[in-house]
């Protein structure tokens, strides 16, 4: 037998303890909806891989990975070009992990993934808000006549918990009913200050990786200039680990857009304290 070291596969400073973790890592590798570049599917391998390059420790809360109990179940297979099927994976994993007492971290794949989490999590917690980080709206209908895209599920989602528990933070892309549709609802946040909206809700938290600008996050599928630095973005982070966050997801890394792998690594730190906010 070999006596190595060996690489590990799973993300750096998981935890190989299920039973007393209390968040767990699942990786959703699904782009099937893609309206634009694909290759979202790859982000969840990738993001382990690329995860050896960064430390476990965080400057921003001070903390070690692998402090935090994490359990990285590695990536579902979900069935290609079959959204529905690949959905309802998803909110069956998710159902069994609130089951067993634990919070998740998605990591995607597509946008279109969260609405099956979110379908899982709302058999255990029934009253959530879902803080929205992206680029785009996400409020459409349709696309090319297909309802389950990944550019309306943050409609299909407001169907399931209510328009007054989405709050949206980094629009800057979308179709102008969409953004009437923000209008209507009040969904739209400029500061991490509003969030105070939400104080006595539990928080599902999902980020595209878009509401970062390009030259940041370039291996993502729909790039919009006028993007939110790291720093920016860290700053809603910080203010959320003030409030009851039950999940998270983050979403639409499609790592060989950028052959320098930055937008990877990047991912990857923000995944880190992403976890601590659980």
């Amino acid at each position: 037998m070999l006596s190595g070291p060996f690489l590990d596969k799973n993300f750096i400073g998981s935890s190989k303890d299920f039973e007393n973790s209390k968040i767990v890592m699942l990786g959703m590798p699904f782009d099937g909806t893609c309206t634009n570049r694909p290759g979202a599917r790859f982000a969840p391998q990738q993001i382990r891989v690329e995860s050896v390059g960064i430390e476990e420790y965080s400057t921003y809360f001070n903390t070690n990975l692998s402090d935090l109990m994490f359990y990285d179940a590695g990536e579902l297979e979900l069935p290609f070009g079959a959204p529905k099927e690949a959905l309802e994976l998803i909110e069956k994993n998710t159902d069994e992990i609130y089951a067993c007492n634990k919070k998740i971290l998605g990591i995607g794949g597509e946008h279109l993934v969260t609405l099956g989490t979110i379908k899982g999590v709302l058999k255990h917690h029934k009253d959530i808000a879902v803080v929205h980080f992206d680029a785009h709206t996400d409020l459409r209908e349709q696309y090319l006549g297909i309802e389950l895209t990944h550019s309306g599920v943050m409609l299909q989602i407001a169907r399931l918990v209510g328009f007054e528990n989405i709050m949206q933070i980094g629009i800057r892309s979308g179709e102008k009913e969409e953004f009437e549709l923000m209008k209507k609802y009040s969904t739209r946040a400029f500061e991490p200050s509003e969030l105070k909206r939400f104080q006595d809700k539990k928080i599902f938290v999902t980020i595209d990786l878009d509401v970062l600008d390009p030259s940041i996050m370039s291996g993502t599928g729909t790039p919009e200039a006028g993007g939110f630095t790291y720093k920016e973005l860290m700053s809603w982070i910080l203010e959320l680990k003030k409030y009851n966050i039950i999940g998270a997801d983050i979403v639409e890394l499609a790592p060989d857009l950028d052959i320098t792998k930055v937008s990877t690594a990047t991912a990857c730190k923000l995944i880190r304290e992403v976890l601590n906010i659980l």
